[in-house]
């Protein structure tokens, strides 16, 4: 049964791959990376990096158009600061719910998307790395375990019942995803999370911290340099 993994080149997506490897092995498993209009290309590159470790196969799509009317300060376009701060500061300061990088219904489509990439190549599940950590306090609603179930139904009802979505993640915080990838012996030298780009992370966008935080409480060191990062 093979499965496409979407690989942002992240922490969280590049566990799932290597989950997904361990299960099914690297000739039964697809990755899928995606452009989506954001400000460097660095987690691509991270993607593709990833991808070749495992030696699995990696395509890519780029979905920047359908975001080019979004002001999320994720993306190129947009003229606002990415907040260098945790998300429940950012929180704080947006009622309703929302941070200012949350790209509107992103993960709806990339996931369409790679369902309708994933049975055109003849696979049969769809693994993203939605954690609980993003779906907290709704900052990223389309990690929330509803929104899986939610998305997985439509998805697996609009393509005749042939594909399945897994979120293997969607009740674990980034710690447990950490200590689960020290296990499986993930290279997250080679994985990026900053939302900002440049030669090293930055570590105090929301994401960096949130990351430096999981390993420091499974007593890990985060093989990153953020020797420039003012954490």
């Amino acid at each position: 049964m093979k499965a496409v993994v979407l690989l942002s080149g992240g922490l969280d997506s590049s566990t799932c791959l290597a989950l997904a490897v361990r299960e099914l092995g690297a000739g039964e498993v697809l990755a899928l990376s995606v452009s989506y209009g954001q400000k460097h290309a660095r987690e691509v590159r991270a993607a593709r990096d990833v991808a070749a470790h495992y030696q699995v196969a990696l395509e890519h799509l780029d979905l920047s158009c359908c975001f080019a009317r979004s002001t999320s300060s994720l993306l190129d376009h947009s003229s606002e600061d990415i907040p260098h701060e945790d998300y429940a500061a950012q929180l704080q300061g947006r009622p309703g719910g929302l941070v200012s990088t949350y790209v509107p219904f992103r993960n709806g489509l990339m996931l369409s998307a790679a369902a309708a990439w994933a049975q055109s190549a003849g696979a049969e599940r769809i693994i993203y790395g939605a954690h609980a950590d993003d779906a907290a306090g709704r900052a990223y609603p389309d990690c929330s375990p509803e929104f899986v179930r939610l998305m997985g139904g439509a998805i697996r009802e609009g393509t005749g019942g042939g594909m399945i979505l897994e979120a293997p993640f969607i009740s674990s915080t980034k710690a447990d995803i950490v200590r689960t990838g020290l296990e499986l012996g993930v290279p997250y030298e080679l994985t990026w999370s900053c939302y900002e780009g440049g030669e090293h992370p930055c570590g105090v966008c929301g994401t960096c911290r949130d990351r430096i935080r999981a390993f420091r409480l499974n007593g890990a060191e985060d093989p990153l340099d953020y020797r420039t990062a003012t954490r």
